[in-house]
């Protein structure tokens, strides 16, 4: 009997150990999700960016990134800061990603330069319990939220163009340009699992989209304006869809 309740009191340990780290999982999964949804708001606000109102739309930005972090990555942070929080990664993975793409585009339309994964990391330590193991973003999030800040900067220089920042949409392609060559560096030293070989070809795509837009606004000049939404298939934005603009 003895032995019989041992083992009986060991999987009913075990059953609670199991059912918390799925209500941890769900309760980060939901973290995550709001992330990902207010971070999306800040890239929207960026995206109002113009030459009017730069100043105002950038103080706006800075708030609502200011809102994700203390409001919604705390939250990820009070779940996961002092566990293994590797092991739950695919459950805060979407959120993490998007909040790094929404701080590194408010960075460079703020600066110009690219926001590093130090530089996050050290924004997140005052959330967390000094006396605990801080939540870090690891490298490959970052790298992931990289990726998909390039078509953010896709939409943006397509944007500019439209509004006759020609020289600003050329920053854009280079700085687009220097990202994807050190990626491509990088990417295949990675695990084939990772999603990042399936985002280099996102990533190309973007690149190639701006350079057409940039070249034929230098070649054709003037007309280029016309052309905004135009089917005709010398337009430099056939194949851009009216979300990207």
């Amino acid at each position: 009997m003895s032995t019989h309740s041992s083992l009986k009191d060991a999987f009913s340990s075990y059953a609670d150990h199991l059912n918390a780290l799925n209500e941890k999982r769900e309760r980060i999964v939901k973290a995550s999700r709001d992330v990902t949804m207010n971070s999306k708001k800040v890239i929207f606000q960026v995206h109002r960016i113009s030459k009017a109102n730069r100043e105002e739309v950038l103080e706006k930005a800075e708030k609502d990134l200011a809102a994700v972090r203390d409001q919604h990555i705390s939250r990820l942070v009070k779940e996961l800061q002092g566990t293994d929080f590797w092991k739950l990664r695919r459950a805060y993975s979407p959120g993490v990603q998007e909040y790094v793409e929404a701080a590194t585009f408010f960075k460079f339309c703020q600066t110009g330069t690219l926001l590093n994964l130090d530089e996050i990391n050290a924004s997140l330590l005052s959330l967390s319990d000094p006396s605990l193991e801080p939540l870090q973003i690891n490298l490959l999030d970052y790298l992931l939220g990289l990726a998909d800040l390039t078509g953010e900067l896709m939409r943006l220089a397509i944007g500019r163009i439209s509004d006759g920042e020609v020289e600003y949409s050329e920053r854009i392609c280079q700085f687009v340009r220097d990202i994807y060559r050190e990626l491509t560096l990088l990417v295949p030293l990675m695990d084939d699992g990772s999603d990042m070989k399936t985002k280099m070809d996102t990533m190309l795509q973007s690149v190639v989209k701006i350079e057409n837009a940039c070249f034929s606004v230098r070649v054709r000049g003037s007309e280029y304006i016309p052309l905004l939404g135009s089917s005709d298939p010398s337009s430099f934005l056939v194949g851009v869809s009216d979300a990207e603009l």
